[in-house]
């Protein structure tokens, strides 16, 4: 893993249209800046030979040699091998449980807690977090506490819960204004700047960060007064101030060169771009993307590298030079694809389409937009792992409030059971009975907020269940629940049917990528509400062909007939949207539809992310079946014709024997929904 590739990971991207389609970092330097401050951990150069050293000298403080360990940590592994700096930590706690170091142990729990968090890991993150802050108060270290209140506001904030984010940043800052810690005060108002930023709530965003900016001037933190001016550059960029933002970019620009910080400067220098690209100076926006990208190839870094190609790529589009546009957009793309980072090979690909489109090469930019396709449904896949990611921090959450709950509860009757004996001067009978009374409303009211609490756990379980089933059928997923793995089966009868649209290839070249692949998602949206009317399994979609299979995993005596009708009301609704569109002198897709029956292999793929597919010479005659067929209609060959052939509401047309690729001739019948006389 390269240095701040894993960093970079954790900012925000965002797509501006039209002139303003380039990749943005906003905000910028965020997560550097929330951990290094909560951490008080400066980035100044030191000398990690030194730093290792310091660690080393068992004549030097405890104290001092901890801190010099976590520089050591920070500045070397943590945000490149995250791993590593989670085991390397693990000394610190070690060390200080040893001499009995209590902050020691608050540091290297609150190091771990980072390390987790960087990896994505957030439930066991926040764990980490509430063990450090736990060392922090026995150690009598309020302002420790703040920080680690302010490090559980950034989980909250990049698992989307703002107002839990802002409810922590808030907790910590007042703890920070209590001890007078101006640097904390200064990166905590940096924090809440960019909750309200995130909202869109400009103003107030403004309000925080220059705030922010003055007291790290006061201080004389070069390393916080860049992030803030650049924070203020992005604001008044998202409200199109586009001189003030030049103006604030620049000065994070030429501070971060003074003071070598080489991912600041490529990120303010790439902002200066995107300002000069909105303003229509393309020769301009080049030259600072080029910067951008000298300084994140000398420094290695392939994140920046891409987000900077992508741009540049942009800019030639715009300057009518496609053939520097199809290389950098595809260099952004090899590169992406390296890195498996798949918002970016969306973007690259993007960036690709419009190249060859704005060329004329209509052919070529269709390839693009079936790679976008897929790339889309793999991003929801993530997309839908992450929430079910984040309903188990929920989940992680709860639990450790019930147990926070319990411990205040039995404190207090611990608290009450001494009052009890101070007073025993005092009637017994009485005392008793009323020490009765209040254990039995104790007791009822812990019941009461058990099942509560029980009850919101549940919720919590259907909802994770439920995005479980987006992914897999039912039976499949509950067998992965109770084996921890679905084995294969072998279906003696499944029908397998194939959609592909025709005219794809003359949409795409009067639609831009995003109309095109919204205009695949209706129609595959409706399809999939087909399917789900129909108990008909999605399988998956291939760019713009959609791929069901009717009677698995559950076998049923109707399935055949089902698939069918299915396959007819997709017609339908495609033949009724070709009329809504032609209406609105809109582009509009033709498709053709091939079913087969016979039988399959299914099972799952994949480890990371979970696929139900199907395998087998079935799938194949099914996809011919509808490459051989014809727009408007229904294709399906003899075997699913003599499974079907007596129900009374199909209509059948003869097709004679059709020579199939690679399958030699082939008995086929149109089908259709047999019309009342």
């Amino acid at each position: 893993m390269r240095i701040y590739s894993v960093l970079q990971n954790k900012l925000i991207l965002k797509k501006y249209k039209t002139k303003d389609s380039l990749i943005r970092i906003r905000p910028s330097l965020l997560f550097v800046f929330l951990f290094l401050h909560l951490s008080g951990i400066s980035l100044k150069a030191q000398n990690l030979d030194s730093l290792y050293s310091v660690w080393q000298d068992d004549k030097l403080s405890d104290a001092k040699r901890v801190n010099s360990f976590k520089n050591y940590i920070w500045k070397g592994f943590l945000f490149s091998q995250p791993d590593s700096a989670f085991k390397l930590s693990t000394q610190i706690t070690a060390f200080s449980a040893e001499r009995n170091y209590v902050k020691g142990q608050a540091i290297g729990l609150n190091m771990q807690g980072i390390s987790h968090s960087i990896r994505g890991n957030y439930s066991e993150a926040l764990n980490y977090f509430i063990q450090s802050s736990h060392f922090y108060e026995a150690a009598d270290d309020q302002s420790g506490v703040g920080q680690i209140i302010g490090n559980i506001g950034i989980i909250y904030q990049e698992q989307g819960d703002l107002p839990k984010a802002l409810s922590n940043y808030t907790r910590s800052l007042a703890i920070e204004k209590e001890f007078n810690n101006e640097l904390g005060i200064s990166n905590t108002l940096n924090n809440i700047g960019s909750i309200y930023q995130q909202q869109a709530e400009f103003d107030l965003a403004l309000e925080y960060y220059s705030e922010s900016l003055a007291i790290a001037e006061k201080l004389e933190d070069e390393e916080a007064i860049a992030g803030s001016l650049e924070n203020l550059g992005n604001v008044f960029f998202a409200k199109k101030e586009n001189t003030k933002a030049l103006e604030y970019y620049s000065k994070a620009s030429d501070l971060q060169k003074k003071i070598g910080n080489q991912f600041g400067a490529a990120s303010a220098l790439l902002n200066i771009g995107l300002v000069y690209y909105r303003e229509g100076d393309f020769l301009k926006a080049l030259e600072y993307q080029n910067k951008s990208l000298a300084i994140n190839e000398a420094t290695d870094n392939q994140l920046g590298m891409i987000i900077a190609l992508e741009n540049i790529g942009n800019s030639y589009i715009d300057l009518k030079d496609f053939a520097n546009a199809k290389k950098n957009c595809q260099k952004a793309l090899d590169l992406s694809e390296e890195i498996d980072f798949l918002l970016l090979q969306k973007k690259s690909c993007d960036c690709l389409y419009r190249a060859y489109k704005e060329n004329g090469e209509d052919s070529k930019a269709l390839t693009y937009i079936e790679q976008l396709r897929e790339l889309e449904e793999s991003l929801n896949s993530r997309k839908t792992a992450k929430q079910l990611q984040q309903m188990e921090f929920g989940k992680q959450v709860l639990k450790d409030s019930i147990a926070n709950a319990e411990e205040k509860r039995l404190i207090q009757e611990t608290h009450q059971e001494e009052v009890a004996k101070k007073n025993k001067t005092r009637n017994v009978l009485a005392t008793s009975g009323l020490f009765l009374l209040f254990l039995v409303g104790g007791l009822y009211s812990r019941n009461r907020f058990i099942n509560r609490s029980k009850s919101i756990l549940q919720i919590e379980k259907d909802r994770s269940e439920s995005l479980l089933l987006n992914i897999l059928p039912e039976e499949i997923a509950q067998e992965l629940k109770e084996k921890g793995k679905a084995d294969a089966r072998d279906f003696d009868l499944v029908s397998i049917l194939f959609t592909d649209f025709k005219g794809f290839t003359a949409a795409s070249a009067k639609l831009s990528a995003q109309d095109l692949v919204s205009e695949i998602n209706v129609c595959f949206e409706a399809f999939d509400g087909i399917m789900g009317k129909y108990n008909i399994e999605k399988i998956k979609t291939i760019g713009d062909a959609y791929m069901a299979a009717g009677g698995l995993p559950v076998p049923t005596n109707d399935s055949v007939k089902k698939t069918v009708l299915a396959a007819l009301e997709m017609q339908e609704f495609i033949s009724k949207r070709k009329v809504q569109n032609d209406a609105d002198h809109k582009p509009a897709f033709e498709m053709r539809v091939g079913v087969h029956t016979g039988p399959v292999v299914a099972g799952i793929v994949g480890v990371k992310k979970f696929q139900y597919d199907i395998w087998g010479d079935t799938v194949n005659t099914a996809s011919r079946m509808e490459s051989n067929g014809e727009v408007d209609k229904v294709n399906i060959i003899q075997a699913t014709y003599e499974l079907l052939k007596l129900e009374p509401e199909f209509a059948f047309q003869s097709r004679g024997k059709i020579e199939v690729k690679g399958k030699g001739e082939m008995e086929m019948w149109f089908v259709s929904v047999k019309s009342e006389e």
